[in-house]
């Protein structure tokens, strides 16, 4: 007699996947507010209204809500499309402008992201290798536009490791924060500041 297979719901599995939303968009209000060493999985599950147990559930320990977050945020984070875009650019000067938008728009919509993992640094048992995951993606896409900067013309002064190296400076996630979050400053000054000083460092 064959044996009956199991009748999966997909209201059922519907109503998972949006409390699993809930939980993870909850978890990463708390983490970025509080930093991870003052965040219980009682307080993630209070926040988003279902019990500890439905949290183990359907997301694991605080450690795996943390990953989650992590791979979600480099995956909504839309570098790659956004890069396709770059190294089909054919001046430096709207490589750089598209860099600019770019990594601001992204910065400003994760916010909330990255803030909830930096927190997290301080205390996370493998700081280095979270900060690592959350960022190396990101990395690349900048090393990417630097090799694409020396293929045009005029290249940068500098040389083609240097040039990622102050992309990373003047575009990654540390410069947006330290501009935007501890100095005050609007994302509109910041991108326009962080551009003119990649033209005038690059090419003057």
């Amino acid at each position: 007699m064959p044996s009956k297979r199991a009748y999966v719901s997909p209201l059922r599995q519907q109503a998972a996947v949006r409390t699993r939303e809930v939980i993870l968009r909850r978890a990463t209000e708390l983490l970025a507010e509080r930093g991870y060493g003052r965040v219980t999985i009682a307080d993630i599950a209070s926040a988003a209204g279902v019990s500890s147990k439905t949290v183990f559930a359907s997301v694991g320990s605080k450690g795996d809500i943390l990953d989650r977050i992590v791979d979600e945020g480099v995956s909504a984070s839309g570098y790659e499309q956004a890069m396709e875009h770059v190294l089909g650019l054919g001046t430096p000067e709207a490589v750089l402008h598209a860099l600019a938008r770019g990594t601001r728009l992204g910065n400003e919509s994760q916010f909330t992201v990255h803030e909830a993992i930096r927190k997290a640094l301080p205390v996370h048992e493998s700081a280095d290798g979270l900060w690592a995951r959350a960022t190396a993606a990101y990395r690349e896409a900048l090393n990417a536009a630097a090799r694409h900067l020396h293929g045009l013309t005029p290249p940068p002064r500098s040389s083609p490791q240097q040039t990622a190296d102050l992309l990373w400076l003047w575009f990654g996630p540390t410069a947006w924060r330290t501009l935007v979050v501890e100095s005050g400053w609007s994302w509109e000054q910041a991108e326009k500041t962080l551009y003119d000083t990649a033209v005038a460092a690059l090419y003057a």
